[in-house]
């Protein structure tokens, strides 16, 4: 019987699982480890992960067998899932990257929230582009282009090129790419190779994330080989897609935008799996995000505008999650107290009073201290040198540490002295940056995913209550009498008990993910399009988790299906979070590592959209990949779009891993019916589907 190993890297644990299959029976995990991932060397999570589930196997009847030896002979199957790009959007880090738009103009920065998305990365304007129709609308300005694509090169890691009606003609796009290409040698993402439909500036963001991303996936996928190899696994290696299928790796390097929502896709496909249930919630928390995602007849339905995440709408097709900044290594910080924010001020709980303030969990993910102190020393000397400090700065209980190695982007002065700053280990922030000329560079450091903080977090409050062991408690301890002193010192509050500032932050997470449920539950039904992230409704919804009367006016909140939570701390927050929701739990077995089984249970899907259109009376043009091309009839036009749409997804499949393919066609035609019984024709769009099961090497032998 074969072996399927599974990983998921996320932004705070990495994860395996080996799961056994077997013709006619349903399968099962046989081994499972999880390890911290070090985003600075994500080679030392993935090495980590890997050889604990090996050696978590069962010892092999044979007793001369090394069993991790013999176990990794028989995977015939190594499939990722990751929240890498998920997370790096949330958190607004990526690599620099320039942005070529072709044939359109600056107004097209203020679509689709582009212009802040570019976050300062370069813009290059050229001249060409085509027509609705597919016709070139200017010729394409290729000697500007190499001007201006010269004069930012090193500045960027990548280049992201976007044609107006690209996705109609490719031609001026590819072209861009081939002169990128030869003068840069940098990677270039074309927006016709993403998305098949209109809308250029969501086309333009799209582009510009993937070309953000490919660093962040080839260090981790380039990591990996290294370790398969090293391991003498020679099994085919597969990523997670958004939308819970799997590609091959070489595949997800030229599109890594595709992997967003990766992970919360995994998970969706790994707890459908573990519970046995068609019609649930699924509940995802890790450290860095909570992605909620609903279930119906056993699938998730795809989100037909475009994977939405942190507030950017992709063209991604990816399942329907709702992704937030909330989990056990959420930023807590502190707030003025307001109705519908966390602890109400003077309101008597069984923390005590809590007068002025109220502890904002989220959206950002920093390092916990009790994980900082356990992993660098030095770190727990200076939180009890800070503690003891009569002095108390708002820095104090915080610092800054490197995250991963620096892209090839050059630094800014500043930004060049905080790094060499940070090369000796974390970085107490009042010592780093007081000043506000020191703070934006350190800010943009970590915006770039080069440097992140560390401080008090939910994941801290657990291992102060004793609900976690795996750090040092006495940093988190530490962390909790600075945190009270900052909400005395700048609220006029009395001094909490660390210990109540412990149960006090795991309040805010249970209010908050109890928040986070109900939102979504409303968005997916139609109710609510938005999530209510102030006003009215959020106090509304605060008011019914609260489960008490307010006047003449009772609220309360129930969940129609059951809830499966899942992830590292779904055991230890959820019991207390349904309980409130009025919900059926679940928290399945393996469910700390249901991402990595959800990455081996998937299997591969491609899909080909071919349209044709009629630019004028008797002709019908068939919009191919490489250029339009014009037929006399709708019936020649047709055939010849569902000949290549058939033939470009099944290669498409065969070139993301797949095997046993099959493909699916079906045809939409748009018209309207005319006086005299005459139609109009609009367009043909033609949808070929192509499935298949991964491929992997031979079985071996069982045991």
């Amino acid at each position: 019987m074969n072996l399927r190993l599974g990983i998921d890297t996320g932004g705070t644990y990495t994860d395996a699982v080996l799961f056994e299959e077997a013709e006619g029976v349903r399968g099962r995990v046989v081994a499972k480890a999880k390890c911290l991932t070090s985003k600075h060397d994500l080679m030392i999570g993935v090495r980590g992960a890997l050889e604990a589930v090996l050696a978590d196997l069962p010892a092999p009847k044979q007793p001369e067998a090394q069993p991790a030896q013999r176990e990794a002979a028989r995977i015939a199957l190594v499939s990722l899932s990751t929240t890498l790009a998920t997370n790096a959007i949330v958190e607004g880090h990526g690599a620099n990257s320039a942005l070529v738009l072709i044939g359109l103009d600056e107004k097209a920065l203020d679509r689709a929230g582009l212009r802040a998305a570019l976050k300062g990365d370069p813009v290059i304007f050229v001249d060409g582009g085509h027509k609705a129709s597919g016709e070139e609308l200017r010729p394409l300005d290729l000697t500007a282009l190499e001007r201006q694509v010269a004069a930012v090169a090193p500045r960027v890691s990548a280049f992201a090129v976007v044609g107006i009606f690209g996705v109609r003609n490719p031609a001026h796009e590819n072209a861009a790419r081939v002169l990128i290409r030869e003068l840069t040698g940098l990677p270039v993402t074309c927006a016709h190779e993403l998305s098949s439909h209109l809308d250029a500036p969501r086309r333009a963001l799209t582009t510009l994330l993937n070309a953000r991303l490919i660093p962040q996936l080839q260090q981790l996928i380039l990591a990996l080989r290294t370790i398969l190899e090293e391991k003498a696994i020679a099994a085919p290696l597969m990523v997670v897609k958004g939308d819970g299928s799997l590609v091959s790796d070489s595949f997800a390097l030229a599109s890594p935008v595709e992997t967003i929502l990766s992970g919360p896709a995994a998970s969706v496909v790994g707890a459908c799996y573990l519970s046995d249930q068609k019609d649930l919630v699924v509940s995802d928390i890790g450290g860095t995000t909570t992605d909620i995602a609903f279930l119906e007849a056993g699938r998730p339905a795809l989100d037909g505008e475009g994977a939405r995440v942190a507030g950017w709408r992709t063209m991604v097709e990816a399942v329907r999650v709702h992704t937030y900044g909330l989990g056990g290594d959420s930023e807590i910080s502190l707030q003025e107290a307001r109705p519908g924010h966390g602890m109400r001020p003077g309101k008597e709980t069984s923390l005590g009073t809590l007068p002025g303030f109220a502890l904002r969990v989220g959206p950002r993910r920093i390092v916990p201290l009790a994980i900082l102190a356990r992993d660098h020393a030095g770190v727990l000397e200076s939180l009890r040198r800070q503690a003891a400090d009569g002095d108390l700065l708002d820095g104090h209980g915080r610092f800054a540490l490197r995250l991963r190695p620096r892209d090839t982007a050059n630094l800014a002065p500043m930004e060049e002295k905080l790094w060499d700053a940070l090369g000796t280990g974390p970085q107490p922030l009042g010592n780093l940056a007081r000043q506000p000329s020191q703070q934006r560079p350190l800010q943009r450091l970590v915006d770039r995913g080069l440097a992140i903080f560390a401080g008090f977090t939910p994941t801290d409050a657990c291992h102060l209550l004793g609900l976690q062991q795996e750090g040092l408690r006495e940093a988190a301890l530490l962390g909790a009498q600075i945190l009270a002193r900052q909400a005395r010192q700048r609220y006029g509050a009395g001094l909490l008990a660390p210990e109540d500032l412990a149960r006090t932050c795991l309040e805010a997470l249970y209010q908050r993910s109890g928040e986070v449920l109900v939102e979504s539950a409303l968005a997916e039904s139609g109710a609510l399009p938005l999530e209510p992230r102030d006003g009215p409704a959020r106090q509304l919804v605060a008011l019914g988790l609260a489960r008490e009367k307010q006047g003449l006016l009772r609220l309360d909140f129930s969940l129609d299906r059951p809830l499966v939570a899942i992830g590292a701390s779904a055991a230890t927050y959820y019991p207390e979070i349904a309980k409130r929701l009025g919900a059926q739990l679940l928290v399945p077995e393996h469910a700390e590592v249901c991402n990595a089984l959800g990455a081996v249970v998937g299997g591969v899907f491609q899909q080909v959209r071919i349209l044709v259109t009629k630019p004028g009376e008797g002709t019908y043009r068939a919009h191919l990949g490489d250029g339009p091309k014009d037929f006399p009839d709708l019936a020649s036009a047709r055939e010849v779009a569902e000949k290549e749409a058939r033939r470009r997804a099944w290669h498409q499949a065969e070139a993301a891993g797949a095997r046993d393919i099959r493909v699916n066609l079906t045809v939409e035609l748009k018209k309207a019916d005319l006086a005299g019984g005459q139609e109009m024709f609009f367009e043909l769009a033609i949808l070929a589907q192509a499935l298949g099961r991964p491929r992997q090497t031979a079985a071996l032998p069982g045991r």
